[in-house]
């Protein structure tokens, strides 16, 4: 019997730790013609939008986001975690995963992919331009307006829409789960823009063009963005020798308020395509060890998801405190819908918003034109419960 075949998302926090312990697997059964399982690698915004039931076709585990579990679900292409794994090791991944972890990948009663990998929008800076991280959008918004230390935005591909959504979440208001009554509130969404809109103006010039690994990847190289409100925490930039950058929890709007935050993190889901093994199984379940996360995960460049792991003091020793420092965002952090229809979406008013943000197109125009493609998933919905 041919090895299985999984799909993850390329770069070391995707790719490495999944690979070594594949290659662990394989090594300690010589008697195996094929490893237990082999990796494939698609770009980041595969990862983002790329259609799971087509992906499905291809591959037996998918390392994937949870807003693709409505689309996931309606075709029908993955298999419950509950039917795999033991009720208890269930019910452990819900009380010991960081944040909404669990919750995340929970739908219609079910939990349908391990959570291996916890991340959220975060806020980091670069050390030697700014001494600390501002507190609260009004701060935020001060600190670009004074300028000598840039401040940029994650606008690009699907960023301008999960950039407002979060800044709506600390202003107040989260946006709706499920289709029927808007995504956006008029009022939040439009002092949001407004707000995003402003440090849009004065952002470092071609910033609005990078995805997060491209942002973190110019403020660490380059240095000339000092700081970012919201970007999808990586902790492979919190280390290195000289270049390190430091991540902070995201801006409230008032002190000690909730930090407003859209929780990403990966995944990995079991596809309708081939029965996976009781080795296959006890190898991915595995990663999710409490030893595991907080030693081989971190070890392979990988981001944990237990709390345990991010509260662990060697874990942030090695980290720069990365995960201490931005604990209460993750645990504070919102979930998307996960209902059918919505990656496509989330591209399409993503669009919408950065013209609004960079362009200057008007707010309350933009937040009705979401919200009515928000609203239009609910017939998607039916047809696919029909």
């Amino acid at each position: 019997m041919t090895g299985y075949r999984g799909l993850t998302w390329d770069h070391p926090r995707g790719r490495d730790a999944l690979e070594a312990a594949a290659g662990a697997a394989a090594g300690a059964s010589s008697s195996e013609a094929e490893p237990l399982i082999t990796w494939d690698v698609h770009s980041l915004e595969g990862f983002e939008s790329a259609p799971i039931a087509e992906l499905a076709e291809t591959y037996d585990v998918i390392v994937l986001d949870h807003p693709h579990l409505g689309d996931a679900l309606a075709a029908g292409v993955l298999r419950p975690i509950d039917d795999l794994y033991p009720p208890t090791y269930v019910a452990g991944l819900r009380s010991a995963a960081v944040g909404p972890s669990t919750p995340s990948y929970t739908l219609d009663g079910r939990l349908w992919a391990l959570p291996l990998d916890a991340a959220t929008q975060v806020a980091v800076r670069l050390p030697e331009r700014l001494d600390a991280a501002p507190a609260t959008w009004a701060e935020v918004l001060e600190l670009a307006e004074r300028g000598g230390a840039p401040v940029a935005l994650s606008l690009a591909g699907p960023h301008a829409l999960l950039t407002l959504m979060s800044a709506c979440v600390a202003f107040g208001q989260e946006p709706a789960t499920a289709p029927g009554c808007g995504l956006l509130d008029v009022e939040v969404a439009t002092t949001a823009i407004e707000v995003l809109a402003a440090i849009a103006r004065r952002a470092p010039a071609g910033s609005d063009l990078l995805n997060p690994i491209g942002l973190l990847e110019r403020m660490r190289r380059d240095r000339d963005i000092a700081y970012i409100p919201l970007v999808y925490g990586y902790v492979n930039y919190a280390v290195g020798a000289g270049g390190a950058l430091r991540f902070h929890d995201a801006p409230a709007t008032t002190a000690f308020g909730r930090r407003g935050s859209t929780i990403g993190g990966t995944g990995i889901a079991f596809t309708t395509r081939r029965e996976p093994s009781r080795a296959l199984l006890d190898h991915l379940g595995g990663l999710l060890a409490p030893a595991a996360q907080a030693g081989f995960i971190p070890e392979h460049h990988g981001q944990p998801s237990l709390r345990s792991a991010w509260r662990d003091d060697a874990v942030n020793a090695a980290s720069g405190g990365f995960y201490r420092d931005t604990l209460a965002t993750i645990e504070q952090s919102w979930v998307r819908p996960r209902v059918p229809g919505y990656t496509p979406f989330q591209s399409a008013a993503s669009a919408l918003v950065r013209d609004a943000v960079l362009d200057g197109a008007p707010a309350r125009a933009t937040i009705a034109a979401v919200n009515t493609r928000f609203d239009a998933l609910a017939s998607i919905a039916e047809r696919s419960h029909a």
